[in-house]
């Protein structure tokens, strides 16, 4: 009776680790999806117009890149789901390796251990990109992964070329391209061109 009146905080132990891995793993894609910049601001139509030179297009591609690497890497994606509709093996193998990204590689709050080891997070990253690329290939769409990269790259380079950078705010803290190009950057605002 001493504990009449108190209000169980869970069932069980075991569902109360699943609730926390559960909404650790909600915070960090909304943390992840957070780093991604309104499509209103990327495709503001007023932003576009062809750089002046050769190095105001490069600064602009570092720039952008910086400031809409999640963006980028959304169209990416989708292109190549696209491109993978027409071959439902393909498509499975793509989510099914989407998932273990999400779980081995962004949803993870400690480091991947495997027989007692340390796994560093590049090993980990560079083992799941070369598994992904060799079981799209096993399912015979190797043009297709091609193919849709490329449009990809070359999409995020055409956005990247003639959005003007004037108006993209960036800490140089929060991005390792922005700091050999801040000097040059520094000069953007100043032509009309930028």
């Amino acid at each position: 009776m001493a504990n009449y009146g108190t209000i169980p905080t869970s069932s069980s132990p075991g569902s109360s680790t699943k609730l926390e891995y559960i909404s650790r793993a909600k915070e960090r894609i909304k943390a992840g999806l957070g780093t991604r910049q309104q499509w209103k601001v990327m495709f503001n139509f007023r932003s576009f117009n062809f750089p002046g030179t050769l190095s105001d297009a490069l600064a602009r591609v570092r720039k952008n890149i910086a400031y809409f690497t999640m963006n980028y890497a959304i169209v990416v994606l989708i292109i190549l789901f696209l491109s993978l509709l027409w071959h439902p093996v393909s498509l499975i193998v793509f989510i099914v390796m989407g998932v273990a990204w999400v779980f081995l590689y962004f949803l993870r709050d400690e480091p991947l251990a495997v027989l007692g080891r340390t796994i560093d997070d590049r090993v980990v990253m560079i083992v799941l990109g070369v598994l992904t690329i060799f079981f799209l290939l096993l399912t015979h769409v190797t043009w297709n992964v091609l193919v849709s990269l490329l449009v990809g790259v070359v999409v995020v380079l055409i956005h990247g070329v003639t959005r003007k950078t004037d108006d993209l705010f960036l800490d140089e803290e929060t991005t390792g391209l922005m700091s050999s190009t801040h000097a040059a950057g520094a000069g953007d605002g100043a032509g009309p061109s930028s």
